[in-house]
């Protein structure tokens, strides 16, 4: 397996995210809690994290680097993720994969399926991030 890239992750998203694992404690979802757990242990944590980081409620397109499949998800929290509008929960497989990747990195991660190398393409919205003027 290839070294997992470098990872930013908000304060405010690190602690947001804390809670929650430690609210989900350890159910049937406890293979998947203990992935983010993971991620967030090796996570340089940073008050915000800059332009082209996935973080918390941004919206991603990432490719599949095998296939050059590329999908669009906006990564949210569990109580949030609804797959028909294309919001995907951070405990899943690919959201924990993509948290706080740059665009440009790869990672090798196990998806439903088997493992996938994931490339983030561009983030195309950040929550935070102010709006651009226009040109």
């Amino acid at each position: 397996m290839t070294r997992n890239p470098r990872i930013l992750i908000s304060r405010s998203d690190f602690d947001s995210l804390q809670r929650l694992l430690e609210q989900q404690g350890n159910g049937r979802d406890a293979l998947l809690i203990e992935r983010l757990d993971q991620e967030l242990d090796r996570a340089e944590v940073v008050e915000q994290v800059p332009p082209g980081a996935v973080a918390m409620n941004s919206t991603v397109v990432f490719e599949e680097e095998e296939t050059g499949t590329r999908r669009q998800l906006k990564l949210c929290y569990p109580r949030e993720a609804r797959a028909e509008a294309g919001c995907i929960s951070v405990l899943a497989p690919i959201g924990s994969a993509l948290l706080g990747l740059s665009e440009g990195q790869s990672i090798e991660w196990e998806v439903p399926g088997g493992r996938r190398r994931l490339r983030i393409v561009t983030v195309l919205e950040q929550p935070w991030a102010p709006e651009q003027p226009a040109a």
